[in-house]
């Protein structure tokens, strides 16, 4: 794929909130355990969002419910938090009739962490998931597509003033790969990639952890990771080949459990916040830096996490 990179230029009062890659790594050094947020998407729809609508829609229409659930987060232990903007790029977006709005989604929700950070130490980490759709030769999306889909995203993340970006639920390695390519034609911001294993130790492409360590090898991001996927025991499976397989720091957020349909529909993650904080003690025994949760982790989920990575 070609690289096209482009003259971007940091807005002079955003400048300097970017971490660069030393910079992330000096920020590690300070402890041996960072916590992220928990979940967006799940959390919001026990707080009212309509059920098939999209997050990001919260950020015009619900910008007080967008900053209650980061500041939640933040108040029970959160390093880091993730911006509202899984699906912020334009082909997800379109799905919710604010495919034209790219750039104002992203700042929206950029403005709306910061806001929710103001006053703490926390980090805003601007969340970028995967486009929606299929690469060739599975779908119709080129690579020279995804690639300007992912980089009008990260334009928009690093204009309105993130600390560090992170690449995420990835399951196709083509699509990660454009991904990382369009933030780095412009930016050497500190960046995360992180895969969801939901089919055991696969991806739903069925990479394994080894082929991803092996293909990102060498690429300029600087923490690896796994993120969502099913029960806690497989991505822990994960963390631990991980662990073997890269010295990169590692990023593990997984979600509160498999989840469970009832007869209503509704999806229930089943793993309690107990549950949850005995079990952060174990991943970072296998390894992980950066911990947090996924679909199903609530601010008490996050609390119990904290509390049991930074106890002694």
């Amino acid at each position: 794929m070609p690289e096209k990179r482009i003259n971007f230029t940091y807005p002079a009062n955003k400048k300097e909130t970017i971490m660069l890659a030393t910079e992330f790594n000096s920020y590690l050094l300070q402890k041996k355990t960072w916590v992220i947020d928990g979940a967006t998407g799940t959390n919001l729809l026990q707080r009212g969002l309509p059920a098939g609508s999209a997050p990001e829609t919260w950020l015009l229409e619900n910008p007080d419910g967008i900053i209650q659930l980061h500041r939640d987060f933040i108040e029970s232990g959160s390093d880091i938090i993730l911006t509202c903007t899984f699906g912020g790029t334009r082909t997800r977006l379109a799905h919710a009739n604010l495919g034209e709005q790219v750039e104002e989604i992203n700042h929206r929700a950029v403005e709306l962490a910061r806001k929710a950070a103001a006053g703490s130490t926390c980090l805003v980490a601007g969340s970028i998931g995967p486009s929606g759709e299929m690469l060739e030769p599975y779908g119709s999306l080129s690579a020279e597509i995804a690639f300007d889909i992912f980089q009008q995203q990260a334009m928009a993340l690093l204009s309105a003033g993130v600390d560090l970006l992170v690449i995420e639920t990835q399951f196709d390695l083509n699509e990660a790969q454009a991904a990382i390519q369009a933030v780095r034609c412009l930016s050497e911001i500190a960046l995360v990639v992180s895969f969801s294993y939901d089919r055991g130790k696969r991806t739903m492409m069925g990479l394994k952890p080894e082929s991803v360590v092996s293909a990102l090898a060498g690429i300029n991001i600087q923490a690896i990771g796994v993120n969502c996927g099913k029960s806690l025991e497989t991505n822990l499976e994960v963390l631990r080949e991980l662990n073997e397989l890269t010295t990169l720091p590692l990023w593990f957020k997984p979600n509160a459990g498999a989840p469970q349909v009832d007869e209503l529909g509704r999806t229930h993650y089943h793993i309690s916040p107990q549950e949850m904080g005995a079990q952060a003690k174990i991943w970072v025994e296998n390894g992980a830096r950066l911990v947090g949760g996924c679909c199903g982790t609530s601010p008490a989920h996050l609390q119990a996490i904290a509390h049991a990575v930074h106890v002694d």
